[in-house]
Order: C-alpha cells, then structure tokens, then sequence
C-alpha cells in the first residue's frame, strides 16, 4: 500500500545539496518478531542520515555491504568515525583505505545519539500487546 512513498523519496534525493565528507557510523540491536536484527547506520557530520542497514548478522560480510551501500548513496567520505567493532577495520580497509579511521573513545557520539528516535518508539510500540 506504500503508493507514494517512493516517488516522494526520488523527488526528495533529487533536489538534495549532498552529504558531508565525514560519515559517522554504528549498529544497534533491535528486534523483529522475537528476533534480533542489527541496524547499522550512518551519519553524516550535520546530523543527516546518509543510509540504513538492517541485517541478522554483525559480521565482516555485513560490515563490507554497508559501507558499499552508503559509498553509493553519499560518496567517498574523507573520515570515518565509528565504534571499536573489528568487522568496521576490516571492512574499511578492502573498501575505502584511503579515507581516514578514527575510532577514538568518544568520537563516535554523533551516531549513537542518531538513535534515539528508533530507541522511542520501539519503547512505545512495547506497551500495547
């Protein structure tokens, strides 16, 4: 039934000035009908959200499809932030060496508080059963 939403998402990308060149990242656990996903983002340093990824695994393999991803939605970043989570190290490596890893304590802050409008309602959809 999601007729329009599509359109408006292709006339939205369109008309956008573009994102920044330094993306942080994160994964979240979430669950789906008793099940536990993770839902991977990426921000960029205005607050934006530049891509979404929700896979069953936290691994290399989905690590590597993600910054794939969000490299063909966003381009290249010059930096990327992001947790201490290897597959992150790996996956940057293979994909984007060239752009610079900072995984320093609290440098990643900007993505994960870019969570916390799935964190509500995934607290009020809880409640009512």
């Amino acid at each position: 039934m999601n007729k329009f939403g599509p359109e408006f998402t292709k006339r939205l990308r369109r008309r956008h000035d573009g994102y920044g060149d330094t993306y942080f990242m994160d994964e979240v656990f979430v669950t789906f009908g008793g099940k536990q996903h993770y839902l991977w983002r990426a921000v960029d340093q205005d607050g934006e959200v530049v891509d979404i990824y929700l896979r069953e695994r936290r691994d290399a393999k989905a690590a590597k499809r993600f910054f794939q991803r969000f490299v063909k939605v966003g381009g290249v970043p010059r930096e990327i932030i992001t947790d201490k989570l290897r597959s992150y190290g790996l996956a940057h490596r293979t994909l984007i060496p060239e752009a610079r890893h900072n995984t320093e304590q609290y440098a990643n802050n900007r993505a994960e508080l870019s969570r916390q409008p799935t964190r509500v309602r995934e607290r009020d959809m809880r409640r009512f059963k």
